[in-house]
């Protein structure tokens, strides 16, 4: 499959106009090791002996560090179809590892595959067939989100799960699902006195750090989460409220996690403010709302 695409990438990309795709081989769960120059590698010096294994043990640790198939923070966004099933239980912790360290900070993951209502058999694990069809391999449903949230993705979003199963085996219903999640929450906790309220429908919600967001109140959140609100996926759900005068960031201080969610609306505007501004209308300048 990587041949054929190599074969036709020069004169699909001619007929298009561009040439911005590139195809590289490698393990989804091992995204530092280069196996084309592990094989140019052995061609040249192949393994005879224990030293030999040794020295090929320190090149792949060499290129690794020296030159990773992928970079660092180098990918804006992964997308993947019933791959991650395909991975072995044992490597599944490293395989959401290394889609992270990839990622740029504030890029996502759009992913495909297939879940299970139920665990699955061990006899049904070790079945060759299931497991190539991706069904025996497949994450239980919660398991699945859970895999994510250890791997510090946050806003992660089922964008579809389907009702119908897409098998169902000795009683276990297997369906496809597809999930987003970004990347980009880490960093410290700085107070700049910075409000959000929460617009709704539900009561309250609990963001992927902690906070308890209700419906309607003004809560404090530090600089790092305010500017997250703005960013997608939570555009658009919190209405927000930046200070009146600004905090410069290097003259201010760390936002305490454990204080009072709620933020006065003095904290946002300043206890010295005493502006008087009155309007002629309520609804504003050019609005017809109002009769």
């Amino acid at each position: 499959m990587l041949d054929l695409a190599r074969k036709y990438q020069k004169s699909i990309g001619d007929q298009l106009g561009y040439h911005n795709v590139e195809f590289r081989r490698g393990k989804i769960q091992d995204l530092k090791t280069n196996p084309e120059l592990l094989d140019r590698y052995l061609k040249a010096h192949p393994v005879g002996s224990v030293a030999d294994l040794a020295k090929l043990e320190s090149y792949e640790n060499d290129i690794r560090d020296e030159q990773p198939l992928i970079a660092d923070e180098s990918i804006d966004v992964i997308v993947s179809n019933c791959v991650l099933n395909l991975v072995r239980p044992d490597d599944k912790r490293q395989l959401f590892s290394e889609m992270y360290r990839v990622l740029k900070r504030g890029g996502r993951v759009a992913i495909s595959d297939i879940v299970c209502d139920e665990p699955v058999p061990e006899h049904l694990v070790n079945d060759p067939n299931l497991w190539s069809a991706c069904v025996s391999g497949a994450f239980q449903e919660e398991e699945f989100l859970r895999a994510f949230e250890e791997a510090r993705f946050h806003g992660i979003r089922i964008e579809e799960l389907r009702s119908e199963p897409y098998q169902t085996v000795e009683g276990v219903e297997f369906r496809a699902i597809t999930l987003t999640a970004y990347k980009g929450k880490e960093g410290p906790c700085i107070e700049r006195n910075h409000a959000v309220i929460y617009r709704g429908p539900w009561r309250q919600v609990v963001d992927d750090d902690g906070h308890t967001l209700e419906r309607g109140a003004r809560m404090a959140v530090c600089d790092k989460t305010f500017k997250l609100y703005s960013q997608a996926p939570y555009a658009g759900e919190f209405i927000l409220l930046p200070p009146h005068k600004e905090i410069a960031a290097e003259a201010a201080g760390l936002f305490d996690c454990l204080r009072d969610r709620r933020r006065h609306p003095r904290e946002t505007k300043g206890e010295d403010f005493k502006v008087t501004r009155l309007s002629g209308s309520v609804c504003g300048p050019g609005s017809d709302c109002c009769p």
